[in-house]
């Protein structure tokens, strides 16, 4: 696209122009909000926080970035950064690494709206990072979901054999079809910034489960002691986008109910 700055530039931006630092959530909100990328693509906020914390991880004092909390960040100083060795070129595969944080979970929605969905033996579960995004049709995923009544866990159950979609229409039409009105999932599957489905890991490092555990408990149950979300998977929380056709199929019985009257 003409005139698009790098992810690179906008965010150097954004920090040169706050008063302070800043997470990476309002960063990818500034950027969006002033118009800095016209495509963000389906990861925007995964982006930025990659972008940061892989310039922090692999080029240390000489990275143009500094950490000052989990998740926040302002721009370094440059007479600190003067007095270190020049930077090392750093591959450009390691700008798409994900920070640990979301290294199992790879997304997740909160309390979609099963009327949202338009429910098929292969159903479309859209969401999108931010209003301004790719949207991602998560029909594909594997992990865990929950279903509710209301805000009450009425059902837990996993994807193995059968992707998330076909799991969830087959709550339509089981004994649980009139029991639940929202549900909550959670990915392992990668989602690319094109907002592509991607493979399953082969492994996944032991040292890195249990905190993906811990945020899946506490962004499901919400505790009342624990003082934050789950952040360890703030970076990957998609919102739900109701299905195009259900809005579609809204307006066509308007019209079949208006030409009855006729």
């Amino acid at each position: 696209m003409r005139n698009e700055i790098t992810w690179k530039s906008a965010i150097e931006k954004v920090l040169q122009n706050s008063t302070g630092p800043l997470h990476y959530e309002e960063i990818t909100d500034k950027i969006i909000s002033d118009g800095l990328k016209k495509s963000v693509g389906a990861t925007p906020s995964a982006t930025v926080n990659a972008q940061i914390s892989s310039s922090i991880k692999h080029e240390g004092l000489r990275s143009p970035y500094e950490r000052v909390a989990r998740g926040t960040f302002k721009l370094r100083d440059k007479e600190v950064a003067a007095k270190v060795a020049p930077p090392l070129q750093i591959p450009a595969k390691d700008f798409n690494e994900m920070e640990d944080q979301y290294a199992i979970v790879s997304s997740f929605g909160m309390f979609w709206r099963r009327e949202g969905v338009n429910w098929t033996p292969i159903p479309k579960l859209l969401g999108m990072q931010k209003q301004s995004s790719l949207a991602v049709d998560f029909s594909d995923q594997t992990g865990v979901y929950l279903l509710y009544d209301g805000r009450e866990v009425i059902y837990v159950g996993r994807t193995t054999d059968r992707p998330l979609g076909k799991r969830l229409y087959e709550h339509t039409i089981d004994r649980m079809s009139a029991r639940w009105d929202r549900f909550s999932w959670f990915g392992l599957l990668p989602v690319s910034e094109e907002g592509k489905i991607g493979p399953l890991p082969v492994k996944y490092e032991a040292e890195k489960m249990i905190p993906a555990l811990e945020a899946i408990l506490i962004e499901a149950l919400e505790p009342r002691q624990n003082r934050k979300r789950g952040d360890d998977l703030a970076a990957v929380e998609y919102i739900q986008k109701t299905d195009p056709s259900i809005e579609h199929k809204k307006i066509m019985a308007t019209i079949s109910t208006a030409l009855n009257k006729q």
